[in-house]
């Protein structure tokens, strides 16, 4: 399961799963005796003997041949007290539901945190500068900053989004918030300077109070920008400010960039994405990076392509993947290009390019190069800066022929095996990082690798070279397995989980496997996996999704995440633990594999 929903659960005594099926106590795995949520709703696991009744506040609940259980309560706001009882066994858990709506002062205050901007800020000049309080209904509430006063009028109610993961409980629809007691308003500054914070004013019943903000403001000269240098290996780019934005194309390290707006220790750079200062190093006395190309040079090395594009500066790169296209986009570039080499590529077909016109606010522009493939298919991509040139690694079918670029995949679908084809798996969790937890106790990270270790026998059978991020129970950091991907370079990467749900799920109903992926080039292995794993296996389908998982963000080669079914679930968790189903999973997961390989993309 991944980490964001893996219920963790420390002080409990992990023993084989029969074993804690034959005892006769009372067991409850979630959720813990003081757990704090904003769930309208929470489930509990657990079991006891199948014999008997086991009793939640009263009411029976519905347990599994083997005695498991995972039904849902609803809870009110603030302290949910339960009692579960087995016979002469009694286990009280608290759960507390916080409110998700901000608390309104009825006073002369505004709501503790409540104004914004929280952080120091720095924008160019006319940018919005907007400024938000929570407090009492009826007041009057205004901003002054340098010489200018805004004020905050009372806002309108909007919707509530839920989190990413109500995509998971088909609960993802936004709800109604009210906004009483929430003021908003804006303002742009035209000069240059540090400004200060702004100082709030709030005025009720004819008493009136002010408040410094607790974030500084300041306004950029366009002449005298910062400019950063990427000191990350692989430079995380978002959409926004902060790790809740969505993540753009990694920047390579050395890539340079203006900085058009700060807040807090984000970065703004000049082609609009966002990153953490602490992933930069400021260059002293540089000016915004900009950049002219005119050749470009391509090279064919054993197993990869290697395109290179000769820049007087690293600026910084965007990539899109599409049906038989592999687009690159360089920004703050302009194009001097008259001529471009590329002899007959097992890869590529063809090369085009084009300018792409300044963008809103001032900036420059960039080219933009669209790869056309021969194949459907892709097998992954690195890039890098050597020196200030850009190389773009593009890697080769597993079935061409390093020698002479021909495909070879006609011996390999009469030969039906995997021979000269390197695989990854990944058994998720380990050590410390444990994973969901089924009913009895029995940890997700100990059946990921039993099943594993199962899958790599049976690939290995088949003729495949097979890679292991762990063999035993070992904690392995999510960045060590994705490096291990890069540094193998496998064709094809799998991580193997089992699945949870947060709180708002249905445990008790909730069942069926799941395929994820985060880049193009490994959509078609997810969905083939799924519905090939479903049709043999006559399981039940959970979905497929796109998702920012750390094991599916490797664009080194088709990086897969499944999920082969829920330790939550009571009756698939004994599924989930049978020996004898573990094996016939493993053979299909490795028939899929090997007919995946054959059909053509």
């Amino acid at each position: 399961m991944r980490p964001l929903l893996g219920l963790i659960l420390l002080g409990f005594i992990v023993t084989p799963p029969v074993a804690l099926a034959q005892e006769q106590s009372l067991k409850v795995v979630y959720p813990p005796s003081n757990h704090q949520t904003t769930a309208k709703k929470i489930f509990f696991i657990g079991t006891a003997a199948s014999s008997g009744q086991v009793l939640i506040n009263g009411k029976p609940v519905v347990r599994s041949k083997a005695g498991h259980f995972a039904p849902s309560f609803p809870l009110h706001l603030g302290e949910n007290l339960f009692t579960v009882r087995y016979q002469n066994q009694e286990i009280q858990i608290k759960v507390t539901r916080a409110s998700t709506q901000p608390e309104v002062p009825k006073g002369l205050a505004f709501a503790k945190d409540s104004l914004t901007p929280a952080a120091d800020i720095a924008k160019l000049p006319g940018e919005l500068i907007c400024f938000s309080a929570i407090t009492a209904p009826n007041a009057t509430v205004s901003v002054k900053l340098g010489n200018q006063t805004v004020s905050l009028l009372p806002q309108p109610q909007q919707a509530q989004l839920p989190a990413n993961s109500a995509a998971l409980t088909a609960q993802n629809q936004p709800s109604a918030q009210s906004s009483a007691g929430k003021y908003e308003g804006c303002m742009t500054v035209e000069t240059s300077g540090d400004l200060g914070q702004p100082q709030f004013q709030l005025t009720l019943d004819d008493k009136t109070m002010t408040q410094a903000g607790s974030g500084k403001i300041q306004i950029l000269s366009p002449a005298q920008l910062e400019v950063v240098e990427v000191t990350a290996d692989s430079g995380v780019a978002r959409t926004g400010p902060s790790t809740d934005y969505s993540r753009l194309t990694p920047l390579p390290k050395g890539t340079r960039a203006a900085v058009t707006g700060r807040q807090g220790e984000w970065l703004r750079l000049d082609y609009g994405a966002w990153m953490n200062s602490k992933e930069t190093r400021i260059l002293p006395g540089a000016i915004p990076p900009r950049t002219i190309i005119r050749s470009v040079g391509s090279r064919k090395l054993p197993g990869v392509t290697e395109m290179v594009f000769p820049l007087q500066v690293p600026i910084p790169v965007s990539v899109q993947q599409g049906d038989s296209t592999f687009t690159l986009t360089l920004h703050n570039t302009t194009a001097q290009t008259d001529i471009i080499r590329l002899d007959d590529n097992p890869l590529i077909s063809r090369l085009d390019w084009q300018q792409l016109p300044p963008t809103v606010g001032g900036g420059q522009g960039g080219v933009q190069y669209t790869f056309n493939l021969k194949k459907a298919q892709q097998w992954g991509y690195k890039l890098r800066y050597d020196g200030t040139s850009l190389v773009l690694a593009l890697r080769h079918s597993p079935f061409i022929s390093s020698a002479s670029g021909r495909e070879t995949r006609g011996l390999f679908k009469r030969q039906k095996s995997l021979s000269g084809i390197k695989i990854l798996l990944d058994p998720g969790h380990g050590g410390k990082e444990s994973g969901a937890s089924g009913p009895t106790g029995y940890l997700e990270k100990d059946v990921n690798l039993v099943v594993s270790k199962l899958v790599r026998d049976e690939l290995v059978k088949r003729g495949a070279t097979v890679v292991m991020t762990r063999e035993n129970d070992t904690e392995v950091s999510l960045a060590d397995r994705m490096a291990k991907i890069d540094k193998e370079e496998p064709a094809i990467a799998i991580s193997i989980h089992y699945n949870s749900l947060p709180d708002e799920g249905d445990a008790e109903n909730t069942k069926g496997m799941a395929a994820f992926w985060y880049h193009p080039q490994a959509h078609s292995f997810a969905i083939f996996m799924q519905n090939y794993i479903v049709s043999k296996l006559g399981r039940p389908s959970y979905g497929v999704f796109w998702d920012n998982l750390a094991l599916t963000r490797p664009a080194s080669a088709p990086s897969v995440l499944l999920e082969l079914g829920f330790m939550s679930n009571p009756n698939e968790f004994e599924w989930v633990t049978n020996s004898h189903e573990q094996k016939k999973l493993a053979r299909v997961i490795a028939d899929g594999i090997v007919e995946w390989f054959r059909s053509d993309r």
